[in-house]
């Protein structure tokens, strides 16, 4: 099913039943908007995957406790930029139970309906008053429209140099279901989640159990197959949410295999916007794994490979250096057999069973300039295959992160 996948510069396909906002609480101090709400009226089912750090950020500890108590119901998302209120211990977790409930009176909504967020800086105090603050504002300034929704997309950015976004519209008969997406990423980027906060819309109706089914399938071949730099956060979330407004039930026939297609296809933009923004990041690589045992093996072997200082600093110089890539390989704890394994870059095979094939190698060096490019490893183990988003490893990566808390 191919489906057209609206990005950040084109046209919003905005699901019915959410309104969204976005102020400037004073918590970057850039002085930027910080401090975004989500809010839908009539209540939206809710699915959510979070990182899998034992290191949790408060809001992680607390969103995870209001949709077990609500069983997967959700009113609104607060969320905040600049301060990750991570290792901020109990007063961490009451600022984020205390901007719930606040977030809760100004909406006649109990706070466990109210999933908080936050990104940025670990180990700062998140100033409370200012959050608190903001929520009257942020409640008036709300708005169901294309505008708000961008407004929400910016003020969730740290160290992006863009916004993320993307939509899609699939009919059902004479109706339609809409999902639209925003994200926020671009380092400490890794499989099982990463420093990523992600929200998706969708006006399907739908219960939680079905949704979280069809967002973990989602998530495993998207926001699980990329990184930038091997470091998994303590903030992560992807939200789902689902309105209902469309009228069109996940249950009916038909619906589900169609909203699965455009949720995954929402999702793996989503994820090479990351990826494309990843901190310093000059090159996009397209690491396909093939010829595995199974989907989960490849994913193995290609976290080991994009997760390499030597394989990532030889793509930022356009070095063909196959032998890094093969080493790999063979340090992932895949039981490989070398002599099995081909490697190509592009269309040209630069190892064939684990040892060096001829190839031109100015070729491949004009190749590995292009701002994309492929790398294919093949495993001759199987029939299984991934493709695996990562890209290469720069100065500017070093720069952005040693300054980072400065």
């Amino acid at each position: 099913m191919t489906l057209k996948v609206n990005g950040p510069d084109e046209p919003v396909f905005l699901p019915q039943g959410f309104v969204w906002s976005a102020v400037k609480a004073g918590i970057k101090a850039s002085g930027r908007t910080d401090a975004a709400l989500a809010e839908a009226p009539l209540g939206a089912s809710a699915a959510a995957v979070f990182t899998r750090n034992r290191v949790a950020a408060a809001p992680v500890v607390v969103g995870r406790e209001h949709l077990a108590k609500s069983n997967g119901r959700v009113r609104a998302v607060l969320v905040n930029a600049g301060n990750a209120n991570c290792a901020t211990g109990k007063p961490g977790e009451k600022v984020a139970s205390e901007s719930c409930k606040a977030v809760g009176r100004a909406l006649t909504a109990a706070a466990e309906f109210v999933v908080p967020s936050s990104t940025g800086i670990i180990g700062v105090p998140l100033p409370l008053e200012k959050l608190v603050a903001a929520v009257p504002e942020l409640v008036a300034a709300k708005a169901a429209t294309s505008e708000a929704l961008e407004d929400f997309s910016r003020a969730i950015m740290t160290t992006d140099t863009r916004r993320k976004a993307a939509s899609v519209e699939i009919k059902v008969g004479a109706k339609s279901i809409r999902v639209a997406g925003v994200a926020k990423g671009s380092g400490m980027i890794h499989p099982d989640m990463a420093t990523m906060l992600v929200y998706i819309f969708t006006d399907v109706e739908a219960a939680p159990k079905s949704l979280q089914a069809a967002l973990k399938k989602a998530v495993a071949t998207s926001f699980n197959a990329i990184s930038v730099d091997g470091d998994t956060s303590t903030n992560d979330t992807v939200l789902l949410l689902a309105s209902g407004a469309s009228g069109v039930k996940l249950t009916a026939a038909g619906v589900s295999k169609k909203f699965e297609a455009a949720l995954h296809a929402v999702c793996a933009s989503l994820a090479e916007q990351v990826i494309r923004d990843g901190e310093g990041a000059e090159h996009l690589v397209r690491l396909k794994i093939e010829q595995a045992k199974s989907v989960d093996e490849a994913r193995v072997v290609a976290r080991s490979i994009a997760n390499s200082p030597l394989v990532k600093t030889a793509w930022a110089g356009c070095d063909p250096n196959w032998g890094r890539i093969l080493s790999s390989v063979g340090k992932s704890g895949v039981d490989v057999d070398p002599s099995k394994v081909n490697i190509f870059i592009g269309p040209q095979r630069v190892c064939c069973r684990g040892m060096a094939h001829e190839f031109d190698a100015v070729a491949a060096h004009e190749y590995l300039k292009q701002p994309e490019y492929e790398i294919r490893v093949q495993l001759g183990r199987g029939k299984a295959k991934l493709e695996f988003l990562t890209c290469d490893l720069t100065v500017e990566y070093v720069h952005i992160n040693a300054d980072y808390s400065t």
